[in-house]
């Protein structure tokens, strides 16, 4: 049924006007109603929910009215729906067998004639209404006392509490299912009052009987806790409550309460109460025996069982000697030695350090055969749990019972809690007796180490000293005399760094405060001497209290040895260096000489052609001369390269990119014997390096490898994301990050250990005389090391040998890779713009200037930065600043170029340098609108750059 509070009421008229008659009659009277048009609307409107039905009687002519049935037989206890039944004249139930039909059917239901009075319409409506709201107010009160009762109910169960009441007159005793399972009945069992009493334990009886008297007498509360005995044997608590109830007259009627089940609660006190006594017991004794005892009597009294001990095992006999044990009165002592295989198999749980629990001697595989053996000493059931000690089964404690009885899980665990107890206290007895004993020894080691000390602090070489929190003497050994001369009251009471040199007083100051605080490991001072020199001392101290303990080692002689080592190791790194210099400046010596002939003959020749007016020699010289001097500026930049002091063009650059857009150099350079693999990475990351610079060391890399394989082979090109890790890193003498690998190997003839020493060194080759000048490595090493990255080398002979440069990875998108134009040669620019050419070698001016005349543009000329100064600051154009960066006169041209860009600051500028320090380029970055040139350069190069600065 729909728990709903519907007034309203619905009407099935299909027929004529009599719906909308008897709906506006309702609401007109203040009632609200609904039309439907058939009897499945119907029972669905009243499944919904409505106070009463109006219906008419030829609407359930002919009708199925098996849904209707339905739901009047799904009515609950407290509703019967009112019908309202419009029949036809004369329709009455005398005269229409269809309306006692209709009565059967409906069961609460008025019939009314039609035609009908709207007074007697609204009447009956008004009373069904009434009636339909009576039975909502019957329903609510129903749902009341079922929660109440169900209320009730889950109290009780929620607290364990079992319902009983007591009939005063005659004792008629009435118990729910929970209070009956307190006293151990089931739900079907009968239980009476006397049954109840008969339950009592005996030692109970009288009080509880006393206590009922006393409820019925005064009237008071019943409540009494008392021992029970179910029909099992087994005891259990029960607590009970309860009150009286009178009858109209006054007289009490009955006395109705709760029972509880507090056996739990009471075996939890009852441990408690004991262990606490055990506490207190163990607390007095000293001897382990009475110790082990008092655990013995504590449990079997709490437990109630027949008998309990410990006892002290012979693992390899499998005895127990059982010295004293606690018995139940009736039952006899088994003190002395006992064998366990006279009574079961069970040692070898014991021996695995497992707690034997038997219920039944008779039914347990393990005491089966030997039960007899153990009830003749009441130990039908029992508990042996051993005590293990340095993982040795060294002792046991036991309980005995008589009959059969079970262990629960919290006994055990109460016996091992006793166990525990009593076996730490025993330990800790045993300790403070070792601890006494000990103390007493101490108290001698003490005194002979007291005098041990005293002799080292008076036989010590070495300088001891205790210093005071206001670091001041306060004790001194002998060794202060025999060392430095000072007798200790000339040293105590004095200020610590009063004897320390006048350079390390403060460095003396610093070791103190560290050693009053924390161990200090090492500290070396000098120590002025009686006489007025000084000696080394190396110092160690640590704190205690307030005080500082320190300990000084006379390293005189070795401070003075390892002096004379490092001046030695000094003069070793110089003559190195030296030897380095000389190879470095003879090698340059010797292939300058070279280049310098080849350029000063030519010269000469063509001055002599030129006179003798051979001018068709002339070409064949000049090409001479340019040939060297290209060959001179490559060597200058592989030095500058190893150096680590050549200008670089860094951009962000995708490595990949630039591999693929040499492919066919590369494989020209190797030649057909030489099969060359590449092998790029996905996703690579971007770094920043020269692009030109990365494409020659690449190509020296890849003609290396093709050297080292006269017979041919294969080169593989390979570049990979790498993510160095501390440990990684400093193998690689980089910072931990990322980096982006750039790796080259061959399977040539490899290198040895000392080739692979010395690759990067300048002028260094492998190759025959003439055949290379050895800078190819050493350039390759200055460019990445200068990038911010390092060259690896790993190669076994006959192996092959791979060559990895490691370049830091940027968070930046990498330039297009410039694709190399032909050169073309100076055209004019008839623009008329103004250049101020500012060097101080004439040489490179006049050059510089023939350019610019050539293109059609006027050149100003300054050789150092304050005359180039001057000129800017006057009001003379100036289009393009062209300056080299390193000029005399304590103005550089990256100083010249900031202080012509305070007064023209749009002002293009052009620096042309052989190197340039970081600190004047501004660490490989220029503000926009300065660009680099490299000397040497060639003039159409020259002119190119101009003309596109100029525009």
């Amino acid at each position: 049924m729909n728990r709903t509070f519907a007034e309203g009421a619905v009407i099935l008229a299909p027929r004529g006007r009599d719906g909308v008659v008897a709906r506006s009659m309702l609401v007109e009277a203040g009632l609200s109603a609904r039309a439907v048009p058939d009897v499945p609307a119907l029972v669905a409107a009243l499944r919904g929910g409505a106070g009463f039905a109006i219906v008419t009687e030829e609407a359930f002519r002919g009708a199925d009215l098996h849904g209707l049935v339905a739901f009047l037989k799904d009515q609950a206890d407290w509703s019967d729906f009112p019908f309202i039944l419009l029949t036809q004249r004369g329709g009455g139930l005398e005269r229409n067998p269809d309306a006692v039909r209709f009565l059967e059917t409906l069961g609460n239901v008025t019939f009314l004639e039609r035609p009908f009075h709207p007074t007697t319409l609204i009447s009956l409506a008004q009373s069904a209404r009434r009636a339909r709201l009576r039975q909502y107010e019957a329903r609510r009160r129903l749902e009341e006392i079922r929660e109440g009762r169900e209320g009730l109910r889950l109290a009780l169960a929620a607290g364990g509490l079992g319902a009983w009441a007591i009939d005063v007159p005659g004792a008629t005793l009435r118990t729910d299912a929970r209070s009956k399972a307190h006293f151990g009945r089931a739900e079907a069992d009968a239980m009476s009052y006397d049954d109840l009493l008969a339950a009592i334990h005996s030692d109970d009886r009288p009080r509880m009987q006393a206590a009922v008297q006393d409820s019925l007498d005064s009237g008071a509360d019943y409540d009494v806790e008392y021992r029970c005995l179910w029909p099992d044997g087994s005891l259990h608590w029960v607590q009970i409550n309860g009150q009286v109830e009178r009858n109209a007259a006054g007289a009490i009627a009955r006395v109705v309460g709760v029972s509880r089940d507090i056996t739990e609660r009471r075996r939890r006190e009852a441990r408690q109460s004991a262990l606490l006594s055990l506490g207190d017991g163990l607390r007095q004794m000293t001897d382990a025996a009475d110790m082990s005892f008092l655990a013995a009597r504590v449990l079997g009294e709490t437990l109630g069982v027949s008998r309990a001990g410990y006892g002290v095992i012979d693992p390899l006999r499998e005895t127990i000697l059982v010295e004293r044990d606690w018995n139940m009165p009736g039952i006899a002592s088994i003190a002395g030695t006992l064998s366990f295989r006279d009574h079961g198999s069970y040692i070898d749980d014991l021996k695995r350090g497992a707690v034997v629990a038997i219920a039944d001697a008779r039914t347990d595989p393990r005491t089966a055969a030997t039960a007899s053996a153990l009830e003749a000493i009441s130990a039908r059931a029992f508990i042996n749990m051993p005590i293990v000690d340095d993982g040795e089964f060294v002792a046991l404690l036991f309980l005995n019972h008589a009959h059969p009885r079970d262990w629960p899980a919290d006994e055990l665990a109460f016996v091992r809690d006793v166990a525990d107890r009593t076996q730490a206290a025993i330990e800790r007895r045993r300790a403070e007796a070792e601890l006494a004993e000990l103390a007493q020894t101490l108290e001698r080691k003490v005194e002979e180490r007291t005098r041990e000390r005293d002799r080292t602090w008076q036989n010590s070489q070495d300088l001891l000293a205790v210093v005071g929190a206001d670091g001041r003497f306060i004790a001194v050994n002998p060794a202060w005399t025999a060392v430095l001369g000072w007798q200790p009251h000339e040293v105590i009471g004095r200020d610590h760094v009063t004897f320390s040199h006048d350079e390390d007083q403060s460095g003396s100051d610093d070791a103190l405060v560290r050693a009053q605080v924390g161990t200090l490991r090492h500290y070396e001072n000098r120590v002025r001497h009686k006489d007025g020199g000084y000696r080394w001392f190396s110092w160690v101290a640590s704190p205690e209290g307030d005080k500082v303990y320190a300990s000084g080692r006379d390293i005189t002689a070795e401070k003075e040895a390892r002096d004379q080592l490092d001046a030695a190791q000094e003069q070793l790194r110089q003559a190195q260096k030296m030897e380095a210099v000389g190879q470095l400046t003879g090698g340059i010596a010797h292939d300058f000489n070279n280049l310098l002939t080849a350029i000063s003959g030519s010269l000469e020749l063509m001055q002599i052609r030129i006179a003798q007016g051979r001018s068709g020699d002339v070409t064949r010289y000049v090409e001479a001369a340019q040939q060297a001097s290209k060959r001179a500026a490559a060597l200058t930049h592989r030095l500058l390269a190893f150096s680590r002091r050549q200008t670089l063009d860094p951009r962000p650059t995708d490595i990949n990119r630039l591999i693929a857009s040499l492919d066919e150099l590369l494989r020209r350079s190797v030649g057909p014997t030489i099969e060359l693999e590449m092998v790029g990475a996905g996703g690579l990351w971007t770094t920043l390096i020269d692009p030109n610079q990365l494409e020659n060391a690449l190509l020296n890399l890849c003609i290396n490898a093709r050297d080292a394989m006269p017979k041919g082979g294969r080169i593989t090109i390979e570049t990979a994301n790498k993510w160095l890790d501390r440990k990684s890193a400093e193998e690689r003498d980089l910072p931990a990050g990322q980096y982006v690998s750039l790796c080259v190997t061959d399977t040539g003839e490899g290198m040895d250990a000392e080739t692979i020493a010395r690759a990067f060194d300048p002028f260094f080759t492998t190759k025959p005389m003439g055949e290379g000048t050895g800078l190819g490595l050493s350039m390759i090493y200055g460019f990445v090391r200068q990038s911010g990255g390092q060259v690896r080398i790993y190669s076994e002979l006959g192996q092959g040998t791979t060559m990895c440069l490691y370049f830091p990875r940027v968070h930046e998108q990498a330039d297009a890779v410039a694709v190399e134009t032909s050169r073309e040669v100076v055209r004019p620019v008839t623009s008329g713009e103004t250049v101020l050419v500012v060097d101080d070698e004439a040489a490179v001016r006049m050059l510089v200037a023939e350019v610019l005349d050539e293109m059609g543009l006027k050149t100003i000329e300054a050789s150092d930065g304050p005359a180039g100064l001057a000129i800017l600051d006057s009001s003379a154009r100036v289009d393009l600043l062209i300056t080299d960066v390193g000029l005399p006169k304590g103005m550089n041209g990256r100083q010249l170029a900031d202080a012509a860009r305070i007064k023209r600051p749009d002002l293009k500028i052009l620096f042309i340098t052989g190197y340039a320090e970081n600190a004047v380029v501004g660490n490989g970055h220029l503000d926009p609108g300065m660009h680099i040139l490299t000397k040497p350069f060639a003039m159409d190069a020259l002119g190119g750059r101009i003309r596109e600065l100029i525009g």
